[in-house]
């Protein structure tokens, strides 16, 4: 069996997608879904078992024998998340006994780490170095510090030789697309703003608060989630090399040209009307994201990704205008 945690969310969700399309059922998914619509993302899937979070220790004591790999993909994902309890119990805790298990057991970890451990990314986007590299980082956030604190934990255990047979962790870059929908305020803008771009509504985005930055042309590195999900299950299956691998486009793009992307398929040219970045996070804003993949593309992982142009296309036209969204 395969076991995804955050199997309901939106890169795990995909990721079922994904191994359904590569012919795999016997899949469990580990996740909360409470009252909300999140449960939908899995609606069309094919799987084995639902585990709520809570209980999985308890499944694993009973049923671990039948794992063949863990993607640990569930954490708490919001950057303005202030309960510093919550964060470290859901992202770093979890990731510990997970990693613990892995490796007490011989099973293969892919596990979700991200962008925002590069803080202010005046140390680089580059995840070719080592432990000392890695320590030098400075997340701008508690999201971003749980996932960084995590990283430097499995590269000491690594270190010690405590680890999984393999183990991979992935800095995803910011992912969009199909099945993003309960991620509330952190949802992609593409998701936010296609129906009000629709409608001729006037969208929003912030204003630089830097001088050597026009206002709406803060970047960031896009990947489309189906082109993430290829990347995950490439590496599971074919990567030799155990560590951190950053996992984006490698190209940034600005916030204007994402919506005049989304605009171009959604009926005309977006209304944009720039506000002032909120002061609570001001100070911890990203300015620009962009990955290196000498690392993925050095493990022999040769695939092209989406050009952004077309990727928010594919969302808008095949899901986001469509009267059922999910993939």
């Amino acid at each position: 069996m395969l076991v995804v945690t955050g199997g309901g969310g939106f890169i795990g969700s995909v990721l079922v997608w994904a191994l359904n399309q590569a012919g795999r059922a016997d899949i469990v998914i580990v996740d909360r879904f409470g009252t909300g619509d999140k449960w939908r993302n899995i609606a069309k899937r094919d799987f084995f078992e639902i585990v709520p979070t809570e209980t999985f220790p308890a499944w694993l004591d009973k049923f671990g024998n039948e794992v063949e790999a863990v993607f640990h993909l569930g954490a708490n994902s919001s950057t303005t998340e202030r309960d510093a309890d919550l964060i470290i119990q859901t992202n770093l805790n979890s990731s510990v006994a997970t990693w613990r298990w892995c490796a007490a057991h011989g099973k293969k970890l892919i596990y979700a780490s991200s962008a925002a451990t590069y803080g202010d990314g005046t140390q680089g986007f580059d995840d070719a170095g080592g432990f000392a590299e890695f320590k030098r980082l400075r997340p701008m956030n508690l999201y971003g510090w749980s996932k960084h604190a995590f990283d430097l934990w499995a590269l000491r255990e690594a270190a010690k030789g405590h680890a999984p047979p393999l183990w991979i962790g992935l800095k995803f870059f910011n992912v969009f697309g199909p099945n993003e929908y309960h991620k509330g305020e952190m949802m992609s803008l593409v998701a936010k703003n296609h129906a009000k771009i629709a409608a001729g509504e006037t969208i929003r985005l912030f204003k630089s608060h830097r001088p050597d930055f026009a206002d709406g042309e803060q970047q960031r590195d896009f990947i489309y989630v189906k082109d993430c999900v290829e990347a995950v299950l490439w590496l599971w299956r074919h990567a030799t090399e155990s560590g951190i691998y950053n996992l984006g486009s490698g190209t940034a793009r600005s916030f204007r040209v994402l919506m005049e992307a989304t605009g171009a398929v959604s009926g005309g040219p977006p209304k944009i009307e720039y506000i002032d970045t909120p002061p609570e996070i001001r100070s911890n804003y990203q300015y620009v994201t962009e990955a290196k993949l000498t690392r993925l593309r050095a493990t022999g992982y040769n695939a092209a990704f989406t050009p952004l142009e077309e990727a928010v296309e594919d969302f808008v036209v095949n899901y986001l205008a469509q009267p059922d969204p999910y993939l």
